[in-house]
């Protein structure tokens, strides 16, 4: 204890600081064992970097992915879904894909987000139901983005009428349904693009053109 207090939690943060740097170079050396005891570190942030660290590594889990989900650590949980993306082994297609689709759930806006951008990447259709809820209903406008964005990546036509309802959303939300459109061959995915050919907002207006192309010079 110091005789002044107001200096502790500066020196705190730079012991994490340089725990933090340990760990982030022991992903880049492959050193499994000494990324791993960062997962019980006290300070959030060097957990989180832990997680990255294995995931460099390759030796990132199902197991791990599943504990940092469940942490009460916020930035463990925003890296998790992006750190899952290196998985590979038993239960990197079933156990881990529910896993992440129940990271939607989240209370934090930023685990929603990360967890949609996993489900787009990996094209995981399980998750399309519940990525559909989140863009009609989540109060969040990353979230909903993020659920429309991951719908167009997937491409399932469950999907799609939640893009539709999306063009009625925010402008950020509306560009990325006029985006994911181009995912669907549909004829309401036609008319839809013909409609965000005249949204009130450029960059809408902007992004369906690039889609039709020349059609109407045809």
């Amino acid at each position: 204890m110091t005789d002044d207090p107001a200096t502790e939690p500066l020196a705190a943060r730079r012991a994490a600081a340089r725990r933090r740097r340990r760990i982030i170079g022991a992903g880049h050396a492959g050193q499994e064992q000494t990324a791993r005891r960062g997962l019980g570190d006290k300070d959030p942030d060097v957990q989180a970097a832990a997680l990255g660290a294995l995931a460099r590594s390759g030796t990132l889990t199902v197991p791990d992915i599943a504990r940092a989900l469940e942490s009460d650590a916020v930035p463990l949980r925003r890296r998790a879904p992006d750190a899952a993306l290196s998985v590979r082994g038993p239960g990197s297609r079933s156990t881990l894909h529910a896993l992440v689709i129940g990271a939607l759930a989240d209370p934090d806006p930023l685990v929603v987000v990360a967890a949609a951008w996993f489900l787009g990447e990996r094209r995981v259709r399980a998750g399309v139901d519940v990525l559909a809820q989140v863009a009609l209903a989540h109060p969040d406008t990353r979230c909903r983005e993020s659920a429309v964005a991951a719908l167009g990546a997937i491409g399932d036509p469950d999907g799609l009428p939640a893009v539709l309802a999306a063009l009625d959303d925010k402008p950020t939300v509306r560009r990325r349904a006029t985006v994911a459109l181009a995912a669907f061959e549909d004829p309401r995915a036609e008319a839809a693009l013909r409609r965000s050919a005249e949204d009130r907002d450029w960059q809408v207006r902007q992004a369906a053109d690039e889609l039709r192309g020349d059609e109407d010079d045809d």
